[in-house]
């Protein structure tokens, strides 16, 4: 009788103990996520594909055009406008689809970042210009973007602007004009400069600290889970072409995707998948803007995309290692202000 209260007593005051002082949590083998996440994912490279020519004078030229608002048809829409690179911003407006030029008009897709936009495969959600140039005259010739009216008109407008006749020709000393097809290369040599440096990069590189345990049991989720199968590489994403809703359909059925560049049917609801770096910094999600948060936009593509979806725990998780994408100078600036 002796031995069995002693017993219960031993019991009830281990059970005291552990209630006292929290049960210690499974530790987290950083070392290892760390190899398979190297496995799947690379550093962001130092140097932007395509800048071997762009000089000092060409690189500043491109900024100024990309904060000019005369670029549009009303003088008050710029490249700026709806890819914000102010302290704070991460190359997006914050807006689920973005204002056009005129009053009244608004665009029909999310505005992707412009940061380390150089490194993917192809430009704007559906694919359809081939690199940064191609990109950067697109919306200014766009009725519902900035609504220019034609590539001489912007030439010549630009031309009867004092400065920009010198810049150009010092940017370009070969061709020393200034030209749509040069415009077009001088926006694309700034924004070749837009690399972001993140804590990920940092945990790549070897150094587990980046990482916070929850960030680092995300990361795991992340790549067990299947989230790999369309983010990987140095972006995490904007490598490939997918369908939206693989498992589930999305709700927005409007949009086509690829479908309505290449007629394929094979191409309905397909969209490039986006970069996942300074995800956190660049809500609302999806190419519509149909997701306002991180937390919905990673269970509606747990739902879409996986055959198995995350939990809520793991949801929760995944988002916060996507925090850890964010450019630190882009986050010091938030925590200033």
């Amino acid at each position: 009788m002796k031995k069995v209260i002693s017993l219960l007593l031993f019991t009830v005051l281990s059970v005291m103990f552990i209630a006292a002082c929290g049960e210690s949590k499974p530790k987290v083998n950083k070392m290892k996520i760390m190899e398979s996440a190297n496995r799947v994912f690379a550093e962001l490279p130092a140097v932007m594909p395509g800048s071997e020519n762009d000089t000092p004078e060409r690189i500043a030229l491109g900024e100024k055009l990309y904060f000019d608002k005369k670029m549009s048809a009303t003088d008050d829409q710029s490249c700026n406008s709806c890819h914000l690179l102010d302290p704070g911003k991460a190359g997006v407006d914050n807006l689920k689809t973005s204002p056009g030029a005129k009053n009244g008009t608004i665009g029909t897709r999310n505005s992707p970042t412009v940061l380390n936009a150089g490194f993917q495969l192809a430009q704007f959600w559906d694919g359809s210009a081939k690199d940064l140039k191609e990109q950067a005259l697109g919306p200014i010739l766009n009725p519902v973007e900035m609504g220019m009216p034609s590539a001489d008109v912007v030439v010549k407008k630009l031309s009867a602007i004092d400065g920009y006749n010198e810049e150009f020709a010092n940017a370009f000393p070969e061709d020393p004009k200034l030209t749509w097809d040069n415009l077009g290369e001088a926006i694309a040599a700034f924004e070749r400069t837009l690399i972001t440096k993140d804590r990920f990069d940092n945990f790549l590189a070897g150094n587990p600290k980046a990482l916070s345990d929850e960030e680092a049991q995300g990361l795991d989720i992340f790549i067990n889970k299947g989230c790999t199968t369309c983010h990987t590489g140095p972006l995490l994403g904007g490598n490939m072409y997918q369908k939206m809703g693989l498992f589930k359909p999305y709700s927005n059925t409007e949009d086509l995707g690829r479908f309505n560049i290449t007629g394929n049917e094979g191409d309905k609801f397909v969209f490039k998948v986006p970069t996942l770096r300074n995800i956190a910094l660049t809500a609302p999600y999806f190419h519509d803007g149909g997701s306002a948060t991180l937390e919905d936009a990673v269970k509606q593509m747990s739902d879409m995309q996986l055959a198995t979806p995350l939990t809520p725990e793991d949801i929760k998780l995944v988002v916060t290692f996507l925090g850890s994408l964010s450019d630190k100078e882009i986050t010091k600036a938030i925590a200033k202000k």
